[in-house]
């Protein structure tokens, strides 16, 4: 299962070559910052949303939309409602 994570982008960085539209940007995810490739979402700007899958932004959302996503991913509201899992594995395998 793939999945990508909303994120706000809070500063964006241009390749310094002007015939080059690639930038990359540092997308807040509730505290923890990462670098993404801004390959996809070319006109995104500081300020924006976006969803990020394996390092890209592969698609500018609504705040809407992310603050739904981050309740969905919020596990621990849930958590009752998972059901318990069971390691099967014989001792000594790796896990």
């Amino acid at each position: 299962m793939c999945l990508a994570v909303p994120g706000k982008l809070i500063d964006v960085k241009r390749s310094p070559d002007s015939t080059s539209n690639i930038a990359t940007g540092t997308v807040d995810f509730q505290g923890t910052r990462v670098d993404a490739n801004l390959i996809f979402t070319p006109e995104a700007k500081e300020g924006d949303w976006v969803l990020v899958h394996a390092g890209f932004a592969i698609q500018q959302i609504s705040e809407t939309e992310a603050i739904e996503t981050w309740r969905y991913l919020d596990v621990g509201e849930f958590k009752e409602e998972l059901p318990e899992f069971e390691d099967t594995r014989p001792t000594g395998e790796w896990r």
